[in-house]
């Protein structure tokens, strides 16, 4: 049994993990463009795009997983995103990366305009360009400094793959769960901690040692 039920939750995480790549994967860049906009000087850019951030980050990820998979079909009559495996995958991973480029755009942001304007000031006397402070002066700095604040998010995220349940995506939780009415056991569904707790920790081991790495700004 417990053979069984471990490859059964193996099974389970590849969806999880499947949906939390492909999250950074998307999110990660658009939250980079987000925080440009959002600090543009163009209020019709900037006024929009902080209202986007505004209202993802004041609503509950579940609520808009919800909305995001059933809206379309109680709006227009048709759900755009279909009801087999595929869909739902589809619209979680549009849900996340919403979620998750909202969050990462304001550490962006806050790193940004961490940076002393004395900076800028100093590559353009010598005759930089825009670009080339932002990736020879800004970008290493920046790096250093939202580390911390995106590996909590990071593996927030491990945790949060989990709510992808609600619209039927199949991930380890629901795994876990399939048990107890197929076997009337629970326990795996408290086994599929583990795989959280093992993952998590990779990933602490990981942004840790990035952190070690980037020292060199001491």
């Amino acid at each position: 049994m417990f053979a069984t039920v471990t490859l059964s939750l193996l099974e389970g995480f590849g969806g999880t993990l499947k949906l939390f790549v492909l999250t950074l994967l998307f999110a990660l860049p658009l939250g980079l463009l987000i925080s440009f906009g959002s600090m543009s000087k163009v209020s019709f850019i900037r006024v929009p795009i902080r209202f986007l951030i505004w209202v993802i980050r004041g609503t509950p990820l579940m609520l808009q997983l919800l909305v995001v998979y059933y809206g379309p079909g109680i709006i227009f009559g048709n759900n755009i995103w279909g009801s087999r495996d595929t869909g739902r995958f589809l619209a979680a991973l549009f849900s996340f990366v919403v979620n998750y480029s909202c969050y990462f755009s304001e550490i962006f942001r806050g790193g940004i305009q961490s940076i002393p304007v004395g900076q800028y000031e100093a590559g353009q006397v010598l005759g930089m360009t825009r670009g080339q402070i932002f990736r020879q002066v800004i970008l290493l700095q920046v790096i250093k400094r939202i580390v911390p604040p995106i590996s909590n998010e990071i593996i927030t995220l491990v945790k949060d793959t989990s709510l992808a349940r609600v619209i039927a995506v199949y991930e380890i939780i629901w795994k876990g769960q399939a048990f107890i009415k197929s076997a009337g056991i629970i326990w795996p569904l408290f086994y599929t901690g583990v795989f959280y707790l093992l993952f998590s920790g990779l990933l602490t081991l990981l942004f840790g040692l990035i952190e070690k790495k980037l020292n060199y700004f001491r």
